[in-house]
């Protein structure tokens, strides 16, 4: 396998830090116990092998007497380095033939070309990290959003780590004492008290419980939140959808059924991205075209975690209204309902309103109560849990370890009276076991592969 070879961290790798293209830098990382050595093969400046941890030196690349660029070499003596091993990061001109030429020579002088995630591999197998942070680290990398980042860090620091610890700590203790009670069987004692232990199980299940219903918002945040704006032609959807990014992105026309496929933009609220989704309106199609982008517009609800269903409010009958709330309802879709072309509604009028519904007044021409519709949008996804301070699931693997803690502890509640000590030992230590699989303190190659294999090269 891939990483099979990798679990090992006698060799130097070396890879290109920064992306790859033409820029006005590139930055070359080495790291593993020969890092330093076989940067001062092809160095020309001061001796690298006497130099302090955390110091820049200027030199020159020479392949011979061919001199390849003027760098910087950023020196990091083990164990003060992100891997924990020796690390120096060449930072050259950012054109692709120098950082290709100076990789070469780097390779031919003893290193390697380091595969996708090694270098948090090896900060992760030397100690420096344990496995979700390593993991928080490729989200950190990917984050397109405040809270996406933020939640990354969060995760980074070890909050999430933290937690995991601590529980496992002392799931420990009592399955040590329920082994040492097997060791005694014949003397009928119990070491382990079993209404403690029902009390803890009942605490880790509480937090482990809270973790699971997290994963949610942690998931939205991290991959933004899929938003549907739909309703009948004409009710005012792609208007709505300039009126949001404040910008002319949909085609406007007063002729019904102008949009026929999905258009689809990100629009940023309190950090938190959401993917509006403008649809086809829905009515009984007149053409194969716009039956096709109807149906669509249903397959995008489906998919969606937030529904925007918006209507035209001086022209729709509560008949209409009610029968177009029934039919859009999804289990696990949240819904607005919005109101438009309020600015159209006389003080005489009579609106129509749905008795089960909140209904928010909008006029999107006129961008009446854009920001609080905003607000609303906001809240409907995040549900007053966004507070900074909570460790949020973002990680589908996460989430199945953590369900699977949950199933086996429920096990050692159920029969924590009836069951003998062996078998309740057994249940303690799945557990155990799905609990370490999230730090990484249980592994196995496959799940190295499947995690480091992701990540981007150079890092």
């Amino acid at each position: 396998m891939l990483y099979k070879d990798m679990t090992t961290t006698e060799d130097t790798i070396v890879a290109l830090a920064t992306p790859s293209g033409t820029g006005a830098i590139g930055v070359i990382r080495l790291s593993g116990p020969d890092a330093i050595n076989i940067a001062q093969k092809v160095w020309k400046g001061k001796d690298l092998t006497k130099q302090a941890s955390h110091t820049l030196h200027f030199g020159r690349i020479m392949d011979g007497e061919n001199e390849l660029d003027d760098v910087v070499a950023s020196l990091f003596v083990a164990p003060r380095s992100y891997t924990r091993e020796n690390v120096v990061e060449i930072s050259c001109h950012g054109s692709n033939f120098i950082i290709g030429s100076i990789i070469k020579l780097l390779i031919k002088n003893g290193a390697r070309s380091a595969k996708a995630g090694e270098f948090t591999l090896r900060a992760f197998l030397n100690g420096q990290l344990d496995l979700s942070q390593a993991e928080a680290v490729a989200d950190l990398i990917a984050s397109n959003s405040k809270a996406s980042q933020q939640v990354a860090l969060q995760q980074l620091r070890g909050g999430f780590s933290n937690q995991l610890k601590t529980l496992r700590e002392q799931l420990v203790q009592f399955a040590s004492l329920i082994e040492l009670e097997l060791d005694f069987a014949e003397e009928d004692v119990e070491f382990a008290n079993r209404d403690q232990l029902k009390k803890l199980i009942f605490e880790i299940n509480r937090i482990v419980t809270s973790l699971i219903s997290s994963f949610e918002l942690g998931n939205a945040i991290k991959n933004g939140v899929n938003t549907v704006i739909a309703g009948r032609p004409n009710a005012g959807k792609s208007t709505l959808l300039n009126a949001l990014l404040n910008e002319e992105r949909a085609i406007v026309s007063h002729i019904p059924g102008t949009t026929r496929d999905t258009i689809e933009e990100v629009l940023n609220i309190n950090g938190i991205n959401f993917r509006l989704i403008d649809t086809a309106g829905i009515r009984e199609a007149t053409d194969a075209i716009e039956q096709i982008g109807v149906q669509r517009t249903m397959d995008k609800i489906n998919e969606s975690a937030l529904l925007l269903y918006v209507f035209d409010a001086s022209q729709i009958t509560l008949d209409d209204l009610n029968s177009d709330l029934e039919s859009l309802k999804r289990p696990n879709v949240a819904m607005l309902v919005v109101a438009n072309k309020a600015d159209l509604l006389n003080h005489e009028q009579q609106l129509p309103l749905p008795h089960t519904e909140t209904v928010i007044f909008i006029s999107a021409k006129q961008k009446e109560n854009i920001d609080e519709l905003k607000q609303k949008i906001y809240y409907a996804a995040v549900k007053e849990q966004l507070n900074g301070n909570e460790t949020l699931i973002t990680n589908i693997r996460h989430l199945e370890a953590l369900q699977k803690t949950e199933e086996s502890l429920s096990r050692v509640l159920k029969g924590i009276d009836d069951i003998t000590s062996d078998f309740l030992a057994m249940d303690i230590k799945q557990a155990l076991h799905y609990l370490g699989e999230i730090t990484g303190a249980v592994t196995t190659d496959d799940l190295l592969e499947n995690i480091f294999s992701k990540f981007c090269i150079g890092k």
